[in-house]
C-alpha cells in the first residue's frame, strides 16, 4: 500500500461542488442501464443497477451509504461505463431491496459482507479486474470482507465511514445508536423525522455556497424507498448500529490481514463522522488519503467528477 498522503488542494472539486450531479454529467452519452432483482437467498432478494461498457476494462462495484439507495450512481455509473462495467445494489433495509425481519437477518456489517460476498459471485463479477467503491455503511462490511478473502478485488476505496470504536470522531446522535437507553429514541426520532433527513442530510456541515440539491430521480426514490415491508431504513440503520461496536473492534483487532490495496477519500468538512477518524485509519493500514476541502460526507455527490477521475486512475 502505498504512504500516508493528505490531498488538500482540489481546486476542481470545489469549483464543481456547488453543482446538481445531473448538470455536472449533462454532456456524458447515457448506455444502456438495467435495473432488475437478484435472489440472494430465501429471505434476501437485491435490487440492483448494472451498466455495461461496450468494451469492459474492468468492473466497478459502488456500495451506497445511509440513507442512499442505488439511484445515487447512476449519472456516474453512465460516465463510467464507456470503458468499464458498473454494478450497484440496494442494501437489505434500503431502496426496494428485501427487508427481512431480526430472526432471519441482523443487518449488522458482518450480515452485510455476507450479502457482498454473495452478490460478487451470483453475478459473476471478476474478482481480479473489481474496484469497489464503497461510502458510510458500506464500507466496514467491504473491509471485513477483505480481512478473509483478500482477493475481494484488486481495488477497494472507502470512506466518510467508521472503521474504529472513537466517540470524540463521532456525531453523538450515531454514536447513541448503539446501545440503550439512547437507542431506541434516537431511533424513534429518525423515524419522525424522515422528512427532515431526506431533505438535508447531505447539506449539514456546509456553507450556503457549498450546498447542493440532488436530482429528482435521486430525492423521489429515496422518498418512495425510506419505508418498505414494514422497516424503515432509519429501522435497518439501527439494527446495523447494534452490533457495530462489535464489528468495528472485530476489523481494528485483525488490520493486519488486511492485504487488498485501499485508498481513502473523505469530505474535509464531514460533519457526522470526522476526518481524524480517516486519517488515523489510513496511518495504521499505510494507505493513502485524499481529505477534500470544501466536501462534506457525500463526496460521490457533491463532487462526482473526483470520484470519476479516481476510478480511473484505479485501473491504470
Amino acid at each position: 500500500m502505498s504512504e500516508n498522503k493528505t490531498a488538500n488542494s482540489a481546486a476542481s472539486v470545489g469549483a464543481a461542488s456547488s453543482l446538481p450531479l445531473a448538470e455536472v454529467f449533462a454532456s456524458a452519452e447515457a448506455p444502456d442501464c438495467d435495473v432488475d432483482f437478484i435472489e440472494i437467498d430465501e429471505f434476501l432478494t437485491l435490487r440492483r443497477m448494472i451498466v455495461r461498457a461496450p468494451a469492459p476494462k474492468g468492473t466497478v462495484l459502488f456500495l451506497h451509504g445511509f440513507p442512499e439507495t442505488l439511484t445515487v450512481w447512476k449519472h456516474i455509473a453512465s460516465t463510467l461505463a464507456r470503458d468499464y462495467d458498473v454494478h450497484a445494489f440496494d442494501w437489505p433495509g434500503y431502496g426496494q431491496s428485501s427487508r427481512p425481519i431480526l430472526q432471519r437477518f441482523s443487518y449488522a456489517p458482518q450480515a452485510y459482507a455476507a450479502v457482498l460476498k454473495a452478490y460478487i459471485e451470483r453475478a459473476g463479477i471478476d474478482r481480479s479486474t473489481l474496484v469497489i467503491y464503497a461510502t458510510d455503511i458500506a464500507a466496514l462490511p467491504v473491509l471485513l470482507l477483505a480481512l478473509d478473502e483478500p482477493v475481494t478485488a484488486r481495488r477497494i476505496i472507502v470512506g466518510d465511514f467508521a472503521p474504529f470504536d472513537r466517540p470524540q470522531y463521532m456525531r453523538e446522535s450515531l454514536q447513541n445508536l448503539k446501545a440503550e437507553p439512547t437507542a431506541s429514541p434516537t431511533r424513534a426520532y429518525m423515524n419522525k423525522t424522515s422528512d427532515e433527513i431526506l431533505q438535508n442530510v447531505h447539506r449539514r456541515g456546509l456553507s450556503p455556497a457549498e450546498q447542493f440539491d440532488l436530482s429528482t430521480d435521486v430525492q423521489q426514490d429515496m422518498v418512495r424507498s425510506w419505508s418498505f415491508d414494514g422497516l424503515t431504513s432509519a429501522d435497518a440503520f439501527a439494527h446495523y448500529y447494534a452490533n457495530f461496536t462489535r464489528d468495528q473492534n472485530a476489523l481494528e483487532a485483525n488490520l493486519d490481514r488486511l492485504k487488498t490495496p485501499v485508498k481513502l477519500i473523505w469530505g474535509e468538512k464531514d460533519v457526522y463522522i470526522k476526518k481524524e477518524m480517516g486519517i488515523e485509519f489510513a496511518a495504521k493500514i499505510g494507505a493513502e488519503i485524499d481529505i477534500l476541502p470544501g466536501i462534506g460526507h457525500f463526496p460521490h455527490l457533491q463532487a462526482p467528477e473526483h470520484t470519476v477521475e479516481e476510478l480511473r486512475a484505479s485501473f491504470r
